[in-house]
C-alpha cells in the first residue's frame, strides 16, 4: 500500500483510477487507549482505504440542581482528542486522515488552535461540518465567540490557507495547506426548508472553497443519483462521495429515520421485519450494502464512505465482496 500520509485527498480524487474504500471512526469513549482505534481499523486495512475520517463530538453535559435554584454544569461524557487520533493513525497506517472539525463547542480561536495542530502534524485535509446540538438539546446554538455555521467554518479554514488568521497582527503567520470538504444530504438537511434552499447552501460552501463532499448515509441508491444530478445542474463540480451505513438491528427502523432525518426503502424494511432476530437482520443489512456498494461501484463513484459507528465486521464483509 502507498503511503499517502500528508497527500491532500483533492489531488488523490483527481489520481483515481477505479472506486476506493474508505471509512469513518468515532473516538472512543473516556478510559480507552489507542488499542481501542487499532483493533476497529486492523480488520479494513486489507480494502486499501484511501483515507480515514475520524469524527469530533462535543462534551455531553447534564445541569443538576445543588439548591436554592442554582444550576450545577457537570460533564458526563468525553472522547480522546480528534487530533491526537489522527495523527495516531495518519503515523501508523500512512494513510491520509480526514478529521472533522466542528462549530458546536468551540470558539473560532479553539478552531484556529486545532488548526495550527494539524498542520503542524502534516495532516492536510479536514470535513468542516456544523455539528449536532448535545444530546437533549433541541436546536443548535453556536458557542460565544464560535461559528453559527459551516459556511464560517470554511471561510475561517480558507482564509488560514491564504496567511490570514483571526488577530491581524499576529507576527510572520504562515499559509496552511489544507483540503476542505463539506457534508451533503441526499434527503435534506432535517432543518432546511426545502431540497432547493440546502443545495444553495450547499453550493456557496464549495465556492467559498470546499473541495469536495462526503453525503449522509442513505439507504436508496437513488436518492445519491438525484442528488448528484441536481448538484451538477446547479454547478456544483467537486468528487461527491456517497455514505452508507449498514443496518444491523431492528430497532435501527425507528432509530435511523429519526435520529438522521433519513427514509428506508419499502423493500428493505420488509426484508427486515421478516427476521425472527437481530442476527438475521444483521445479515440483511450486510446483502443490501452489497447491493448498494456494487451498484455505486458501477455508477463510477470515486469512493464509497462507511459509517462503521465503532463496529468493523459488518463493512469488512461489504468491503470483501466488492472492493
Amino acid at each position: 500500500m502507498d503511503d499517502l500520509s500528508g497527500k491532500k485527498l483533492s489531488d488523490a480524487l483527481q489520481e483515481l483510477q477505479g472506486t476506493r474504500f474508505s471509512f469513518e471512526l468515532l473516538p472512543p469513549p473516556k478510559g480507552r487507549d489507542i488499542r481501542y482505534i487499532y483493533e476497529r481499523i486492523d480488520p479494513l486495512m486489507e480494502f486499501e482505504p484511501l483515507y480515514i475520517n475520524v469524527t469530533y463530538h462535543q462534551e455531553e453535559v447534564v445541569y443538576r440542581q445543588v439548591g436554592e435554584g442554582l444550576l450545577e454544569r457537570r460533564t458526563v461524557w468525553k472522547r480522546p482528542g480528534t487530533v491526537a487520533i489522527s495523527a495516531a493513525i495518519q503515523h501508523r497506517y500512512k494513510v491520509m486522515v480526514v478529521p472533522h472539525l466542528i462549530c458546536g463547542g468551540f470558539t473560532k480561536e479553539e478552531t484556529e488552535n486545532a488548526l495550527i495542530d494539524l498542520n503542524f502534524l502534516g495532516i492536510r485535509n479536514v470535513l468542516a461540518v456544523r455539528g449536532d446540538p448535545p444530546r437533549g438539546v433541541g436546536a443548535f446554538v453556536p458557542e460565544k465567540g464560535g461559528h453559527a455555521h459551516a459556511l464560517d467554518l470554511v471561510r475561517q479554514i480558507v482564509d488560514m490557507n491564504r496567511g490570514v488568521y483571526l488577530d491581524p497582527e499576529l507576527q510572520e503567520p504562515s499559509a496552511t495547506d489544507f483540503c476542505v470538504g463539506v457534508a451533503g444530504y441526499p434527503e435534506k438537511h432535517a432543518e432546511a426548508p426545502n431540497f432547493e434552499s440546502d443545495l444553495h447552501f450547499l453550493k456557496e460552501k464549495v465556492d467559498a472553497g470546499a473541495e469536495f463532499i462526503v453525503t449522509q448515509m442513505f439507504f436508496d441508491n437513488r436518492k445519491f443519483f438525484e442528488f448528484e444530478r441536481r448538484c451538477r445542474e446547479a454547478g456544483i463540480t467537486v468528487p461527491i462521495i456517497p455514505g452508507l451505513k449498514p443496518l444491523s438491528t431492528k430497532r435501527q427502523l425507528t432509530l435511523l429515520p429519526s435520529t438522521f432525518h433519513i427514509n428506508l426503502p419499502e423493500e428493505l424494511v420488509k426484508e427486515v421485519l421478516k427476521c425472527k432476530d437481530d442476527r438475521q437482520v444483521y445479515e440483511v443489512g450486510i446483502e443490501w450494502g452489497i447491493a448498494q456498494t456494487r451498484e455505486l461501484i458501477a455508477h463510477g463513484v470515486p469512493v464509497v464512505h462507511f459509517f462503521t459507528m465503532g463496529k468493523a465486521d459488518n463493512v469488512r464483509r461489504i468491503a470483501a465482496e466488492t472492493f
